[in-house]
């Protein structure tokens, strides 16, 4: 569902006007709407995040149903993602690993420009478990990481940090491509990340609006956004060290990140605030094979695409 009026330019409205009652200024002596238009990132249209969706659909009902690490349909996601990327302008890496006696694959996007001493990355899980297409599990990251990508190819962004996207596989399995590329970096290469930001399902169809407490400024600006939409949000506890941001916080890379929820149950004051329905899963088909197209709440897949948009605009400059 598209919200009527911008997430992001509410979100950075609401910051320019904190700032302006506390003494300060925004963008010099610039007007705080005029000064909030020019910060805030592009809308980020949930109809082409469904596209990217449909696409991964279609992908794994041609490939057994699935999308899973070392499967036809993990191979011709990656190869989806790369061509978007690549068309784009990105300068894509395919990075090859191996798990449970499979070749796999992350694929890396660096978009040309800005410090590479500082770098924002963002990345998602691509691959699925073996059970199901894994359309919110996590091709609903995936999608919105690949939609903000690609939204700073058409407005021509060029901020003063270097910024840098990743699609991981086996994850389902432990982590496996993420660790990989973070062991590979070395620890100069690990000091040049400024910040990495992890989505994974951000369109659960009962969904939460969680965000991650690992590092207080990545945190404060998500809160910020969700803020400016008058959206109270939780710490998100459901998969603490369980997802891509783990091996990366592990290394001292600071990060942050989004969840919509999985398997644990909302309760009766989640659903007074957020709506939905209490004493049900956020997300029942969680690793199942009902985790299709059907299974994704479009306001949720909305706000948290606009919110991975707002973050890197934000974290970027």
């Amino acid at each position: 569902m598209k919200l009527p009026v911008s997430g992001r330019a509410l979100a950075a409205g609401a910051v320019a006007v904190a700032t302006l009652a506390a003494g300060g200024s925004v963008a010099g002596a610039a007007p705080a709407s005029r000064a909030a238009e020019a910060a805030a990132a592009p809308d980020i249209p949930v109809a082409n995040v469904k596209a990217h969706l449909a696409q991964l659909q279609s992908i794994a009902t041609a490939n057994g149903g699935n999308r899973a690490h070392g499967r036809p349909g993990y191979q011709a996601s990656i190869d989806y993602v790369k061509a978007k990327l690549d068309a784009a302008g990105f300068t894509t890496t395919v990075q090859r690993f191996t798990s449970s006696g499979r070749t796999g694959y992350n694929l890396v996007a660096d978009w040309p420009g800005g410090d590479a001493n500082q770098v924002v990355m963002s990345g998602s899980h691509l691959d699925s478990v073996t059970s199901g297409p894994g359309i919110n599990d996590n091709g609903s990251g995936s999608a919105a990481v690949l939609e903000t990508a690609l939204a700073v190819a058409r407005s021509g962004y060029h901020p003063a940090k270097h910024l840098r996207f990743a699609w991981w596989g086996a994850e389902e399995l432990g982590l496996v491509g993420s660790r990989s590329y973070v062991n590979s970096l070395g620890s100069a290469g690990r000091a040049k990340i400024s910040g990495y930001l992890n989505f994974d399902m951000i369109g659960s169809p009962n969904p939460g609006y969680f965000v991650y407490d690992d590092d207080p400024v990545i945190e404060k600006t998500f809160k910020d956004y969700f803020a400016g939409l008058g959206i109270s949000t939780e710490i998100e506890t459901e998969g603490d060290g369980r997802s891509d941001h783990a091996p990366f916080k592990n290394a001292g890379v600071p990060v942050g990140g989004l969840f919509s929820g999985a398997d644990y149950r909302k309760t009766s004051a989640q659903a007074a605030k957020w709506g939905g329905t209490a004493g049900q899963p956020f997300d029942r088909c969680y690793h199942s094979s009902c985790d299709t197209t059907a299974n994704i709440d479009d306001t949720a897949l909305n706000r948290n695409s606009d919110a991975v948009a707002y973050a890197v605009w934000q974290l970027s400059r």
